[in-house]
């Protein structure tokens, strides 16, 4: 069933910035602040897709559009992406490459706009995926329920009297 299912497209946005950041150094989460804004080291193109249940963050050359780092989510909020405490535009993401290694990096938005429309993108995604699991688990349920039987038994006779 996985091969059949096909990737869609969330979100598009041309222009985002990428960040290497500092190890989190408490538990009060990450600060865009710490990082250096003004010089990001790598500049791109933001894809957020859909493949089944998971959705994936995808930084792309503008150009060319080789991805540069896919960052795969399973749930929203969650792990793999994190707002950061400072600012609406800038998040942590996990990215990871095909042999399971991860690394967190920044990544932030010139546009506050853009940054929302990011933001919304997950959560609409996942409020689906919500939605989808809810209604698989209904239809199982009704499928286990006894069947009412309203049909007539052998014999037995209905009168109709229409004035």
């Amino acid at each position: 069933a996985a091969e059949l299912e096909y990737e869609s497209v969330l979100c598009v946005k041309p222009d985002v910035n990428v960040y290497r950041i500092p190890p989190r150094t408490s538990n009060r989460g990450y600060r865009a602040s710490d990082w250096k804004l003004d010089h990001p080291d790598w500049t791109g193109r933001l894809r957020v897709t859909s493949k089944g249940k998971t959705a994936y963050i995808k930084l792309e050359d503008k150009v060319s559009g080789e991805l540069f780092a896919q960052a795969p989510i399973d749930q929203y909020p969650g792990i793999a992406v994190e707002t950061v405490a400072d600012s609406s535009r800038y998040f942590v993401i996990r990215i990871q490459d095909g042999t399971g290694r991860s690394a967190f990096i920044g990544i932030g938005f010139t546009d506050r706009g853009d940054a929302f429309d990011f933001n919304v993108s997950l959560q609409d995604h996942f409020k689906w995926v919500k939605q989808e699991t809810e209604i698989s688990k209904e239809s199982q349920e009704a499928d286990t329920r006894p069947k009412l039987d309203l049909g007539f038994k052998e014999g037995q006779t209905i009168k109709l009297n229409i004035g």
